[in-house]
């Protein structure tokens, strides 16, 4: 029976991977190995799972049936295994959390940086997403968004307090061009734009005024994929960005930037550390959790 589970568990990193290659490292074996494992749990099926290309591999329609069956009891054993360590001296697991990279800067790393010396059996993966990222699809254990970007299905715990975006550039960027007083005006300027990927498109810069709220599709000679380049894209004096209040802060106050719509600039709900139910069964989780809440606001919230 377990050799069944293992050869199982081969089969699902390789459909949700999609390439045997990545599968093999998360699996921690070889390729060749692992391509073997496959092999046989086709050959004792007697039905053919996979197509593989060069480049890729596909799910067969048995293939598919065999996914949708397993992957949520392997995902419940796995789930219950980590709670064993409970049972530990010392908690253990390995957490991973997407979330995109101000949220990490800001909030993650100097908590986390604090908490994991003192659980060394604990492995944390923080992945940068700009997407909206299927936490329970992808296999991540959470994912760190907005309040008002969190799916109602899922538990939500507040890690940060309100959150403002300001729209800035540097003085020498106004020095050639009246700062806007509207977001509409925004239409006339260099603005720096922000890809994100779970759309394709760019981002709209988000205005709200005396509970009047705008959307405004900037133009500009660069995109970026990042907040922290599109603030040194303003820095540089190659257009207006639209960043996170604590980033531009620093050099708002030495004058290296200047705000403009500040009238506009209304605080969104902050960041969220957001799971599915079944992951509250972990102990390190649990802790990962305790450390990261913000504790100046309502703990949880639950759909």
């Amino acid at each position: 029976m377990p050799e069944n589970l293992n050869n199982l568990a081969a089969f699902l990193a390789v459909a949700r991977e999609g390439n045997f290659t990545r599968a093999a490292a998360k699996l921690g074996v070889s390729q060749s190995a692992l391509s073997q494992t496959i092999r046989g749990l086709e050959a004792r099926l007697g039905v053919r799972l996979l197509t593989r290309t060069t480049r890729s591999v596909s799910l067969t329609e048995a293939g598919e049936r065999l996914l949708r069956s397993i992957a949520p009891r392997l995902e419940g054993i796995e789930v219950e295994l980590e709670a064993l360590s409970a049972l530990r001296e010392k908690p253990a697991g390995s957490i991973r959390i997407t979330a995109g990279d101000h949220a990490i800067h800001s909030l993650l790393w100097p908590k986390l940086a604090k908490f994991l010396p003192n659980y060394p059996d604990i492995k944390v993966e923080l992945v940068i997403d700009y997407g909206l990222t299927d936490i329970v699809a992808e296999r991540y254990d959470a994912g760190v968004r907005l309040g008002e970007q969190v799916a109602r299905d899922m538990i939500a715990v507040r890690i940060g307090p309100d959150v403002r975006f300001v729209a800035v550039g540097a003085r020498s960027y106004f020095a050639k061009r009246p700062p806007p007083k509207t977001p509409q005006d925004l239409i006339g300027h260099n603005c720096i734009n922000l890809r994100l990927p779970t759309y394709g498109g760019l981002y709209a810069w988000e205005f709200e005024k005396d509970g009047r709220e705008l959307r405004v599709r900037v133009e500009g000679q660069l995109v970026f994929s990042s907040v922290f380049q599109a603030l040194d894209g303003a820095l540089a004096g190659l257009g207006l960005a639209y960043v996170p209040e604590d980033l531009a802060e620093p050099h708002l106050a030495k004058g290296r930037l200047k705000q403009a719509l500040e009238e506009w600039s209304a605080p969104w709900s902050g960041y969220h550390l957001y799971y599915p139910h079944r992951r509250q069964s972990s102990p390190a989780f649990a802790l990962i959790v305790d450390a990261l809440r913000y504790r100046d606001a309502p703990g949880e919230r639950k759909s």
